[in-house]
């Protein structure tokens, strides 16, 4: 995929993410900005580089990380506490502000990418885009909105890691706005028996 590097230039914007969230398994709680290779909608698919996934608010992080489609057509939405349990979130601010290429608008469409590659559940012209982005360009990663709730969430590649600082990783559950995003998005915790 090759892209036009004026309109990439044109889409790079600087962006310092502050106070982000990142939901991570708490099996991984001791690494709070770790990443691995994986089948995500940025992620490599040659495995030749790593991302990590940030969203501005819990409720975006809880439903891009844990909710997802799974409750698509059901009207009984209800996500076992022992299962939320597994689950843990940090907050992550850059410290310096990160290049990042803007797709929240007009970007698919001005490179002449599939608006799927941001905004679809299949995610293979996520992984080739960002491809692209990460071979042809500078940037720091990817900004883009969530397809699950429209909010600002920012793909970061490895290589700009460094730049983010995270606090240790707290139990989902036990955060006190938990609830409220899971309400938020029409989900009920139910307790364990």
């Amino acid at each position: 995929m090759r892209l036009d590097p004026r309109i990439l230039q044109d889409l790079a914007v600087p962006f310092a993410p502050k106070a982000y969230v990142r939901v991570t398994p708490l099996a991984h709680a001791a690494t709070p900005l770790g990443m691995g290779h994986g089948d995500t909608r940025f992620a490599s698919p040659s495995d030749a580089f790593k991302v990590l996934y940030l969203a501005e608010n819990l409720m975006t992080s809880v439903a891009e990380a844990v909710v997802r489609d799974r409750y698509q057509g059901r009207t009984r939405r209800r996500l076992h506490e022992a299962e939320a349990g597994l689950w843990g979130a940090t907050s992550v601010t850059a410290s310096r502000p990160l290049q990042l290429i803007d797709l929240r608008t007009t970007g698919l469409v001005r490179l002449g990418v599939s608006t799927e590659a941001a905004r679809g559940k299949v995610q293979g012209q996520g992984r080739k885009l960002s491809q692209a982005l990460h071979d042809q360009t500078d940037a720091d990663g990817i900004l883009y909105a969530s397809r699950l709730t429209a909010a600002a969430c920012v793909c970061v590649f490895e290589r700009a890691v460094p730049a983010l600082q995270a606090t240790p990783v707290a139990v989902l559950v036990k955060l006190p706005d938990f609830i409220a995003a899971l309400q938020a998005l029409n989900v009920v915790l139910e307790p364990a028996p």
